[in-house]
């Protein structure tokens, strides 16, 4: 049993391992920036040790400064939480140097899914479908519109490295394409310190649906089902659900399948820990990977309602060595859970972020209601850092339950001082497509398109 866990993140991922590790008996330590010193995380943990000033380049980012405090604070693991450090191959292997513990996959699975590019390749091999794409790394104008030009436009140019929706542009024609090209690489040596990027045939209406998976370092991997996270904008999630509408509603077959092909993808890396295999499907039913997202997800927590499997508990078991205690038929699915991401932005006027001081903060309750936040009635949200004020999980006994359920909740949840995103999920849930499960990822283009956006701006 480890004695003492370093989080190496912040905000509500950072609440939630402090958590999971009390509840393990587990002692913790928090790492902070100057921003961050009155964060919920810095009160929770046994320990705190400041890292450096706000900006993340100088403290969440600074692995040198991570493994100083982890060696002042003589702890065994560090816990990366996601974003950050989370995918980063070097950091797991510094840790695995200095003897500390990496609550994650090992440097050798994560450099074998090291970029989105290699890891088609990867999925190729395990025989599952990828989109029609490049082979690797576009380098210049040229090759992007060579590769365009032979898989067809549209096209989506993807960044190597990172996610949250970073670095990705569609292109429907030459133009938008090299406009898109430059962009892309931009934004992704910005957010990862890599401007890589890939092409793919860019699926129309596509669903957006992914495979949680477990993985011990014995050989043991099972998946925990699926979680459609088709609800997005700029390509970020905001409203996730699980099981999916999609599969349950016209596609049940596909769910043996995806998540057999999960499985596969996990072996084929020699994968440990909690990790996600994101795909995509068509309105026809195909299905093809996208890419395996090599840490915790922040919509883990509707996968433990329907499951009652804590993973980051499991993360941190598997991390110990233990073998995983569940085959794939023990893993059962009761009910139906859908997560909406609580922003500090404003969702009319292009979700521009709105950091600033919570004046008064009351979150909802109840029988099937969870809430994971670090939020609190005088807290600041930093400009420095991702928006995310919370995630409201709602549990039911079937979908309608959970989606009135979060209906109700969302109009409890009271947040002043800041323009928050919960007046737009409140109409996502009123909305009669989401309510018959029918979406793709373009739902909320066509949610704020001329008269519904009036409509739904009024009501807010």
């Amino acid at each position: 049993m480890f004695e003492k866990v370093l989080v190496a993140n912040r905000g509500e991922i950072a609440v939630r391992i402090i958590r999971a590790c009390k509840e393990l008996n587990i002692r913790t330590v928090a790492v902070y920036s100057e921003a961050d010193i009155n964060s919920m995380h810095v009160q929770l943990a046994d320990e705190a040790i400041c890292i450096g000033k706000a900006p993340s380049s100088e403290s969440y980012l600074r692995i040198d400064r991570l493994i100083s405090a982890a060696e002042i604070a003589d702890v065994d693991a560090i816990h990366p939480g996601y974003g950050f450090l989370s995918e980063n191959a070097h950091f797991a292997d510094v840790c695995e140097n200095c003897n500390i513990r990496f609550i994650g996959p090992s440097s050798r699975a994560m450099n074998a899914l090291e970029n989105k590019a290699i890891s088609r390749t990867l999925a190729k091999k395990a025989g599952v479908p990828i989109p029609p794409g490049s082979d690797g790394l576009i380098e210049n104008e040229q090759e992007a519109l060579t590769t365009a030009k032979r898989i067809g436009y549209p096209v989506m140019i993807k960044a190597i490295a990172g996610g949250g929706g970073r670095g990705m542009r569609a292109a429907h024609n030459d133009i938008s394409l090299i406009k898109g090209y430059h962009t892309a690489r931009t934004e992704a040596e910005k957010a990862f310190g890599n401007s890589g990027v890939y092409i793919e045939k860019f699926i129309e209406n596509p669903h957006h649906i992914e495979f949680q998976i477990l993985a011990d370092t014995r050989g043991n991997i099972i998946h925990l089902g699926e979680r459609d996270c088709s609800i997005q904008r700029r390509n970020q999630k905001i409203v996730e659900e699980t099981p999916s509408p999609l599969l349950d509603n016209k596609f049940r077959d596909l769910r043996k399948k995806m998540g057999k092909a999960a499985i596969n993808i996990a072996k084929m890396a020699h994968y440990t820990n909690a990790g996600t295999v994101e795909f995509i499907v068509d309105d026809h039913g195909n299905f093809y990977f996208l890419e395996v997202n090599k840490r915790i997800q922040v919509e883990h927590p509707i996968t433990e309602e329907v499951t009652g499997i804590d993973l980051v508990k499991q993360q941190i078991l598997i991390a110990m060595g233990e073998p995983l205690r569940i085959s794939q038929g023990d893993v059962t699915f009761k009910g139906h859970a859908i997560e909406c991401r609580v922003n500090a932005e404003d969702p009319f006027d292009d979700f521009r972020p709105c950091p600033g001081r919570i004046d008064m903060y009351y979150s909802p309750g109840g029988r099937g209601v969870r809430v994971d936040s670090h939020a609190y009635a005088g807290y600041t949200i930093p400009s420095h850092y991702d928006s995310l004020i919370s995630k409201l999980i709602t549990y039911g006994k079937d979908r309608r339950d959970a989606m009135d359920k979060m209906s109700r909740a969302l109009g409890e949840y009271m947040i002043t001082g800041i323009k928050t995103t919960v007046p737009f999920e409140q109409a996502i849930l009123q909305d009669p497509n989401f309510r018959r499960g029918v979406y793709s990822t373009n739902f909320i283009e066509q949610l704020l398109g001329g008269a519904r956006r009036e409509l739904i701006e009024e009501k807010a």
